[in-house]
């Protein structure tokens, strides 16, 4: 059996969509409020000054915090189910399609949150291993429950939830810096849908 990790933002999809959840599950108030806080910092990033994990760590911060849990859930499942069938890369679905024909373990190794991923994942009978929105009494605290999954801690987490000396082969499918050392985990490493060394 064969092990094939997949980054989820621009590798299964055409575009980043933690802002695109954030738009469908935080109140038009909040985000209003957000927008001026949050524009210096996005055209810090996207002139490279200021990192996507930062980004999203503030907005975490800011957006769902002190929300019910329930209601960001509920949004997710709404957000998986509506928004992003419109946003998948056919191109990457058929390689995951081809990937469970062999019979092989398919993981989605995201930064992005479990409130939209897991509904998906179970949608497309996909294992899962993704940063995680934290609560305390149903409420979400503006925090991760333990780090970010991006960079180093994607390689983490693999290692620690799979043996990868019990698979013929890994697999790994990324498309930004952030996915580097869980491509470096991988016998074949996808870069952008491009094999590289």
């Amino acid at each position: 059996m064969n092990l094939a990790l997949f980054d989820f933002d621009g590798t299964v999809t055409a575009r980043e969509t933690f802002g695109d959840f954030m738009r469908f599950a935080v109140t038009p108030l909040r985000r209003a409020l957000g927008a001026p806080l949050f524009a210096p910092m996005l055209a810090g990033y996207k002139m490279g000054f200021v990192s996507g994990a930062r980004i999203r760590k503030s907005v975490v911060a800011f957006g769902p915090r002190d929300m019910p849990a329930g209601q960001v859930h509920a949004a997710g499942e709404r957000f998986a189910a509506e928004f992003l069938p419109g946003v998948l890369r056919p191109e990457a679905m058929q390689r995951i399609a081809w990937h469970q024909s062999q019979g092989d373990r398919v993981v989605l190794v995201s930064g992005g949150l479990d409130a939209y991923l897991a509904p998906w994942c179970r949608q497309h009978g996909l294992e899962l291993v993704c940063s995680i929105l934290e609560n305390r009494n149903d409420r979400l605290t503006g925090g991760y429950h333990g780090a970010q999954c991006v960079g180093e801690e994607k390689a983490r987490r693999v290692r620690e939830r799979y043996d990868l000396a019990a698979y013929d082969q890994c697999y790994a499918y990324g498309d930004t810096h952030e996915d580097e050392a869980m491509l470096a985990l991988a016998h074949k490493r996808f870069y952008r849908g491009v094999e590289i060394a």
